[in-house]
């Protein structure tokens, strides 16, 4: 904004300035002192005012009238499968987690249960991911972990996962 309003109150100016010299005469001319300050300083500053109250008037109109910005930020989430279908490992045992309690607190809610069990399966598949394998990996290597237990996958699904994880490449 500072090199916006410096350069076009600088280029406005040289069509202005006539109205700030003591050779003006008119009712749009300005004295040449108003209270020991050179009306110059006041018409620049008037002109930065305008060019950044305009500037900022644009960029409203764009970004609220227009709403320019809001499809790109829609495509971006859309595009991010970790914003729409697919659980990163950290937010998967979040939510497995969340899904383990409500399971033993309601087990007579049948529409509970009915959420839980989709839960399970959405988790269970997410784990065929990769990241999933390289969480898992980072589980055992980095952390120590012998046994990282994911209690909301089935036994055959631990064990591809676990299998998985150790094949991956080591860097």
């Amino acid at each position: 904004m500072v090199f916006w309003t410096t350069t076009l109150t600088l280029i406005i100016w040289p069509y202005v300035k006539w109205r700030f010299d003591d050779s003006c005469s008119g009712s749009l001319c300005f004295s040449d002192e108003v209270f020991g300050i050179s009306s110059t300083y006041f018409g620049l500053l008037l002109i930065g005012i305008i060019v950044v109250l305009i500037v900022l008037f644009i960029g409203y109109i764009y970004d609220v009238g227009f709403g320019l910005w809001k499809e790109h930020l829609t495509i971006s989430a859309e595009r991010n499968p970790f914003g729409v279908y697919l659980i990163a490992p950290p937010m998967g045992l979040i939510l497995a987690q969340t899904n383990l309690l409500l399971k033993h607190l309601a087990p007579e809610d049948e529409d509970v249960q009915r959420h839980v069990a989709f839960i399970e399966r959405w988790l269970e598949w997410n784990a065929d991911e990769e990241i999933w394998a390289r969480a898992m990996d980072a589980w055992k290597n980095n952390m120590g972990d012998e046994d990282p237990h994911l209690p909301f996958l089935s036994k055959e699904k631990r064990d591809d996962l676990e299998e998985r994880s150790s094949s991956l490449p080591k860097d």
